[in-house]
């Protein structure tokens, strides 16, 4: 299934700024992040090109704004790529006609696993992509120490940071980097990162598979945690940016989306396994819509 363009370009945004993790611990004063705050990031740029090949699947709910849509969806992450089903609209109960277009989805994509497997090629081709976005962020911008600040799991280093004028996009990719400065935090213990509240100083042209330009004044929010032993996930983002689409089109992102309740799966489990214990998932829906919008407010 063909995605939507807009849907195509919201992930490629995101992708650049979602999958910042970091997979070690340094000890390291903050006389040293101040000389060199570049090689805090440098380090977390690698550690995260490292950790995006571990196998860490998770089960989560997801409640997204966007249009003036509310969604909350159940999702499992799969060796074989993620999966996942709606549970409300607008923070309402599916109607027994909507639960069973559900229903009729998911025992689809059971039986055709090629249309699992193509969106799992995609899913790693965009994988692909961000990582090289990510391998290029210590050049992409000069960072400073700003301090301290408490983040969700201890103490993390607060640096600020703006374009670098040496640096030379290799691709349309990272052309969105020349318009871009804001804050990054990263926890102290563990050297992930914890927070990225970017904003666009400028109008930049981008790539990903379609070309377009992001008009200044937009700005992306992207926060992590610890959701247990160690593993860190992406807990909310924020998206408020606008531009136009092969220079034609207009666009406008306005989104929010909250992730919670993270509960490990098995490495090993396949995505049918994951369809049935959606499929199954009935009576928690109850328990989990029950509080839903409280807790990703």
């Amino acid at each position: 299934m063909d995605w939507p363009l807009k849907h195509v370009l919201s992930f490629s945004l995101v992708a650049i700024v979602l999958l910042l993790l970091a997979n070690a611990a340094f000890g390291q004063n903050d006389n040293d992040v101040a000389r060199d705050p570049v090689a805090l990031v440098r380090r977390a740029s690698q550690n995260e090109l490292k950790a995006s090949n571990g196998n860490h699947p998770y089960r989560y709910v997801l409640h997204k704004i966007d249009d003036n849509k509310i969604t909350t969806k159940e999702i499992i992450e799969t060796k074989d790529g993620d999966v996942a089903r709606l549970i409300a609209v607008n923070d309402k109960p599916l109607a027994s006609d909507a639960q069973q277009t559900e229903i009729n989805r998911l025992n689809n994509l059971a039986a055709h696993p090629e249309l699992q497997a193509h969106r799992h090629k995609r899913e790693q081709e965009d994988s692909n992509r961000a990582n090289e976005m990510i391998r290029l962020l210590p050049d992409a911008f000069l960072y400073k120490f700003e301090g301290m600040v408490d983040g969700p799991n201890g103490p993390c280093y607060r640096l600020s940071f703006h374009p670098n004028p040496n640096f030379d996009p290799p691709d349309r990719e990272a052309q969105v980097y020349a318009g871009m400065a804001g804050e990054l935090w990263i926890d102290k213990a563990q050297e992930r990162m914890v927070r990225l509240d970017a904003h666009l100083i400028a109008d930049v042209e981008f790539g990903w598979g379609i070309l377009g330009r992001l008009y200044k004044g937009g700005s992306i929010l992207v926060e992590q945690a610890d959701v247990g032993e160690h593993h860190w996930e992406t807990t909310h983002m924020k998206l408020s940016l606008t531009g136009k689409a092969l220079l034609i089109k207009s666009i406008s992102f306005q989104t929010t989306e909250d992730a919670l309740r993270f509960e490990p799966v098995p490495p090993e489990m396949g995505y049918q396994n994951a369809i049935k214990m959606l499929l199954n998932s009935t009576a928690t829906n109850a328990q989990l819509r029950e509080g839903i919008v409280q807790s990703a407010k």
